[in-house]
């Protein structure tokens, strides 16, 4: 039987604890800086719309973490995740089929790419970087053609809305109206902890960002490994897909690009370390929300977007400039 080498996974758990206690109180700074700057900003509504927002991203981060963590990048998460949505529009509108099917092929679209994207990869030996841009592009490009560039409205499909807006929890308990995309969110943030943490393949995604040659030499088929998880990651953006066209009410064909940025971000934030073979969905989790909030602050204190663009590129480069000093701090 294949074992695992014995220096793997290369985790630091006290730096890893420190990141995700430097991240959450720097969540906590934002969320006491914002209430202060503006009166608007704590009200029921608000919270729910940071909640609504982070749903997508942070689903997206989720995929990224796992891409991350095996020493990748996915540049195509926020196309692949319009693609999906497309693939729903076609499936529940055009061709008139059952909620049940529109939601499994839009997940399965995502693990077909997520796979394409794995083998391109592991196979055909092309750097993460350059496969999946290039996806990101053929997708980008796949969801105007399919969709004829126009969108694709859901007011004929009944309980589709239901899976980003609806409230399952608020019909139980009606003081507490969490959307369901929420509820999504946090339910897949779970499983995937757990499947990182508690499984084989959460084993062998930190092995390979670890020391992928070693685990090779140790009998493990580690293209195969690297495909499987990139074939999640595509699954999980189509879940994405799922609960922005269900907000929207519509699958929007030119959506999808810069989504993939601000996931990265949150999951450098979050402490997932772009050299791969360290990192959490907490700690992206915070990283999602961190993201969320600074954003709707910046629109509640009415900071014009190309300002809050500005912000967002600047925390993206101190992110990784962090990551790079803990790598540094972690060799010596």
């Amino acid at each position: 039987m294949t074992t695992l080498p014995a220096a793997t996974p290369a985790r630091k758990p006290a730096s890893g604890a420190q990141q995700k206690l430097l991240a959450f109180a720097s969540l906590i700074a934002l969320l006491v800086f914002f209430s202060v700057a503006s009166p608007n900003f704590l009200q029921t509504s608000n919270m729910l719309a940071i909640l609504q927002a982070t749903s997508v991203n942070g689903v997206l981060a989720i995929a990224a973490t796992l891409v991350i963590i095996t020493g990748g990048i996915d540049l195509s998460v926020g196309t692949l995740m319009t693609f999906c949505a497309v693939m729903a529009g076609v499936i529940l509108t055009n061709a008139g089929m059952p909620l049940p099917l529109g939601v499994l092929g839009a997940i399965a679209a995502g693990a077909v790419c997520g796979t394409i994207s794995g083998t391109l990869v592991a196979k055909m030996k092309i750097p993460p970087f350059i496969a999946t841009l290039g996806m990101m592009l053929i997708l980008k490009g796949l969801s105007l053609i399919i969709s004829g560039t126009k969108p694709i409205y859901f007011n004929d499909t009944p309980g589709f809305s239901e899976i980003s807006t609806g409230s399952l929890i608020g019909r139980i308990i009606p003081s507490v109206p969490v959307p369901n995309g929420v509820l999504i969110l946090f339910v897949l943030a779970l499983v995937i902890g757990y499947v990182l943490n508690r499984t084989v393949l959460g084993r062998y995604c930190f092995a390979l960002g670890s020391n992928e040659e070693a685990v090779r030499l140790s009998g493990v088929n580690t293209d195969a490994w690297k495909i499987a998880i990139y074939a999640l990651a595509g699954s999980i953006c189509g879940i994405a897909g799922l609960i922005i066209a269900s907000r929207l009410n519509s699958a929007q064909p030119a959506l999808g690009l810069g989504y993939e940025l601000d996931a990265i971000a949150a999951v450098v934030i979050g402490g997932t370390s772009l050299a791969g073979g360290r990192g959490s969905i907490l700690g992206t989790m915070i990283g999602a929300l961190i993201m969320a909030v600074l954003l709707n602050g910046l629109r509640v204190m009415s900071v014009a977007q190309e300002w809050q663009t500005v912000v967002t590129g600047g925390i993206i480069i101190a992110a990784v400039y962090a990551d790079m000093l803990r790598r540094r701090r972690a060799a010596s």
